[in-house]
């Protein structure tokens, strides 16, 4: 794998357009897939088609992601960098204008299926490409820079999307996202810099990447914190319900997003010197409002308190897991990092059943011990992963695993 760029002194600062190009990447990535979300009654009309059918859009863009992640980046690994990156946003530009454009509903799931192929090629790519622009120890910050589009399309991309649904209809509202990727292909022409494939010696096998000592244990707390927080994000608006907030949910989800937005920025300043500690204060704290949420889940200011620090506690959990995933990695970071969009994904897939189940046997007053039990185990397993994975200590204070592209 290519080692990654060396920079000097005079090269501190951060790149911060070719950074904001890669953020803009996931803001389409969260905002293509979510949209159908937000405008199940336009759609369903316009294909004359039942909500649930709709719904399925975005169960077809979830599985495109999953099932095509891992081939497509070793199909890729071959290929210089920028060309790849420019492959996913052509391939967002394409499908959303099909989607735009479809007045057949199986050509519709079609282009989603394959809008979901290009996001998953995208998030495997982003974080390696974010830390390849800058010195080692400024990985942590660029990486922080470049997920912030994640938090913001789900607190303002989405409602905002929604919103133009129902002011120019849906099939505008993706031509728009179609629009969006045209600014973004030029922007990646002339911010973004090109870097060579992955050497055909150093790529490294799937199966090494998964036997390599910390690969595992990150996956593991992925999978389990991300499965304790979509049960409570997916299920949001049932949550609140009892506390009265059932017509407030836009201003509970806006409280959360403006939250992660300065967890990612509270992260920046961490992930470097404090990783370790970082990630199991974070679980820590999502522990401690979930205990909250189960004792007092009625309480309105309870509700919009916990949101807040939940909010704050996960903002971070992108850079805080792919920085720590890539380290454990080293060679292995693009398979390593596809491997985290399959878990990521299965686990929002896997919080929809978990939460559909908990809710209609037990109710919304189950959430919080359920979610408090998966964060126990990715506590647990943070805590045991000190010799690989999450390693105590300064990231700059070792000497970095490569990161290749």
């Amino acid at each position: 794998m290519t080692p990654s760029l060396t920079l000097t002194a005079s090269s501190e600062r951060l790149p911060i357009g070719a950074l904001l190009a890669l953020a803009m990447t996931g803001f389409i990535c969260i905002v293509t897939e979510t949209l159908p979300a937000g405008l199940l009654p336009l759609i369903s009309e316009g294909l004359a088609i039942s909500p649930s059918m709709a719904g399925q859009m975005v169960t077809a863009y979830a599985l495109g992601s999953v099932l095509a992640v891992i081939p497509m980046t070793i199909a890729t690994r071959g290929w210089r960098r920028r060309n790849v990156l420019l492959l996913t946003i052509v391939g967002f530009l394409l499908f959303n204008t099909i989607t735009a454009l479809s007045s057949h509903y199986g050509v519709t799931l079609v282009a989603r299926f394959f809008a979901g192929v290009a996001a998953g090629l995208a998030w495997s790519l982003l974080a390696g490409y974010a830390r390849r622009m800058v010195a080692p120890h400024q990985q942590g910050r660029a990486l922080a820079l470049a997920m912030v589009g994640t938090p913001i399309a789900l607190s303002l991309g989405v409602p905002l999307g929604t919103w133009l649904g129902g002011l120019v209809g849906w099939r505008t509202t993706f031509g728009l996202m179609s629009a969006l990727t045209l600014a973004l292909i030029a922007w990646v022409l002339v911010k973004v810099p090109d870097y060579p494939p992955q050497a055909a010696d150093q790529r490294v096998s799937l199966g090494k990447v998964l036997s390599t000592p910390g690969v595992r244990p990150v996956l593991a707390v992925v999978i389990s914190w991300m499965l304790a927080h979509n049960i409570l994000y997916t299920y949001i608006a049932p949550f609140v319900a009892p506390a009265g907030l059932a017509e407030r949910v836009d201003l509970v989800l806006l409280v959360f997003g403006v939250a992660a937005l300065a967890g990612i920025w509270l992260t920046a300043r961490l992930v470097e010197p404090l990783l370790r500690k970082t990630v199991l204060v974070s679980l820590a704290t999502f522990a401690v409002v979930s205990g909250v949420f189960g004792l007092m889940g009625k309480v309105p200011e309870v509700i919009y308190l916990g949101v807040a620090v939940w909010g704050l506690s996960f903002g971070g959990a992108a850079t805080l897991l792919q920085t720590a995933l890539a380290d454990a990695a080293g060679d292995g970071a693009d398979v390593a990092l596809s491997l985290n969009v399959v878990a990521w994904n299965s686990a929002i897939a896997g919080s929809g059943v978990v939460g559909g189940v908990l809710l209609d046997r037990w109710g919304v007053a189950s959430f919080p011990w359920a979610m408090l039990g998966l964060i126990g185990v990715a506590l647990l397993i943070a805590w045991r992963a000190r010799g690989h994975g999450f390693k105590p200590g300064a990231r700059s204070a070792e000497k970095p695993a490569s990161v290749g592209h």
